[in-house]
Parts: structure tokens; C-alpha cells; sequence
């Protein structure tokens, strides 16, 4: 019963944040900075501190809350974390032991995009020569605009037009990224639903699943019968499972 206050009362703050109230925005950080210092501990031994990680991530928190909204059909933890995430990676693509200059960048993602237009329009591989004279500049330039670009550029930059334009996001795919996303997502929406078990389901989890302990063994640690604990397994799952899809 707790839990469900919890929810409904996040739900209020959300709803009065999006009306502009400064106060349940601010509540709304507060509340959630344990899932910020989650998020950023995975981003740890990548040349900056936790702290900073943390606070770059708190950007990322105050974007979801800003955008969220109650038809979206969706926890907002779940909402929050591709925000939160993305934010600490742009800052670790942009703040990379590499310092590339803009107008560099700006080249180097030019010559991407026209390189996909190509490659779209008329299904065939641009070389550099005929890149470099497509925007304008020289092959060696071109060259060093490519590989300057490749190790630090940030998806949110821009590749084609001043605004509203084409990102690098859009034009190069990141399976990678998508699938650790996706799996960081999967690990927190877990978290949540385990903690939502009753006591019991929770120490079951725990032995079982966290310390790899047998039916047999549990049973022993808790005081009950294999049969119950199997028992109890198979209604845990159950209840995973509707909880998480």
C-alpha cells in the first residue's frame, strides 16, 4: 500500500511539473537522483569523476521530467533512462582525450552525410576524391576531416543545415549503444519490480537468484519445505513477468 503511494504521489508531482511548478520539479530531482547515481556508476573508469558523471546526468533527469508526460503510457524511471544516458555520453564524446576543432567536425559530418546520400540515392560507395570535391575542399583536408571526426563526434551534432537538420544520429546507427541502453533499462525495470515483492518472494530472489543457491538450500534458510519454494519460484516469476511486460 506504501508502494502504491509512492507511485501515485511521483504521478502528482509529475503532473504538476508539467504545469510549470518549479517546487514538484525540484521534489521530482530529489526523488529520483538514487536512479541518476545508478546510471552514472556504469560510466565510471572512463576519465570522469563519479560527481561529475552524476551532475551531467542530472541534466539528462531534469530533460525527462521537463518531457514527460502521463500519455505516454510508460513508467517514467523506463522514460528517464535513455535521457539520462544520452546525456552522459554526449559529455563523454565531446569531452574525449581527443580535442577536435568544430570547423574539422563540421567538414568530417558533411562529407558523412553526402557520403549516405549517395550511398542511398545511388547505391554505390563515394571515395574521398569525389566527397572532397562534391563539399568544396581538398582530398587531403577531407581525409582529416574523416578520421578527426570518427572517435569523438556526439550524435546530437549536426551534419546537414544550420537548424532543424540531419544529426549524426540519424545518419550513422549505434547497435552497440541501443542494445547497452536497452539492457540498462531491462536491469533498473527489474530492480523496481523486485522491490515491489512482498518480503518473503524478495529473500526467495535473493538466495536463489543472487547467491545462486539451490531450492533445497533455501528452503533450509528460510525455515520452509522445497515444495513451497518451488512453489513460491513459479508465482515470483509469474508475477515478473506480467509486472515487466
Amino acid at each position: 500500500m506504501e508502494q502504491q503511494t509512492v507511485y501515485e504521489r511521483n504521478a502528482e508531482l509529475l503532473k504538476r511539473a508539467g504545469n510549470g511548478d518549479a517546487g514538484a520539479e525540484e521534489a521530482l530531482m530529489v526523488a529520483n537522483m538514487g536512479l541518476v547515481r545508478r546510471i552514472a556508476g556504469h560510466f565510471l573508469d572512463r576519465g570522469t569523476e563519479y560527481e561529475d558523471l552524476v551532475q551531467i546526468g542530472s541534466i539528462g533527469m531534469l530533460k525527462a521530467i521537463r518531457s514527460f508526460s502521463l500519455e505516454h503510457g510508460t513508467v517514467f524511471s523506463t522514460y528517464a533512462v535513455p535521457l539520462i544516458v544520452g546525456e552522459i555520453r554526449r559529455h563523454l564524446r565531446d569531452d574525449g582525450p581527443m580535442k577536435v576543432s568544430r570547423i574539422y567536425k563540421r567538414q568530417g559530418m558533411t562529407l558523412l552525410h553526402e557520403k549516405n546520400r549517395i550511398l542511398t540515392e545511388e547505391g554505390r560507395e563515394a571515395g574521398i576524391a569525389e566527397l572532397a570535391e562534391r563539399c568544396g575542399i581538398g582530398p587531403e583536408e577531407a581525409a582529416i576531416a574523416l578520421d578527426a571526426l570518427a572517435p569523438v563526434a556526439s550524435l546530437s551534432d549536426l551534419v546537414y543545415g544550420e537548424e532543424n537538420g540531419v544529426t549524426l544520429e540519424g545518419v550513422l546507427p549505434d547497435r552497440e549503444q541501443e542494445r547497452e541502453t536497452e539492457q540498462l533499462c531491462d536491469r533498473i525495470a527489474l530492480a523496481q519490480s523486485i522491490g515491489r515483492l512482498p518480503s518473503l518472494w524478495r529473500k526467495i530472489v535473493l538466495l536463489r537468484y543472487y547467491r545462486n543457491k539451490t531450492q533445497q538450500q533455501t528452503a533450509n534458510e528460510l525455515g520452509l519445505t522445497q515444495v513451497k519454494v518451488s512453489r513460491e519460484e513459479k508465482k515470483i516469476l509469474a508475477f515478473l513477468r506480467q509486472d515487466l511486460s
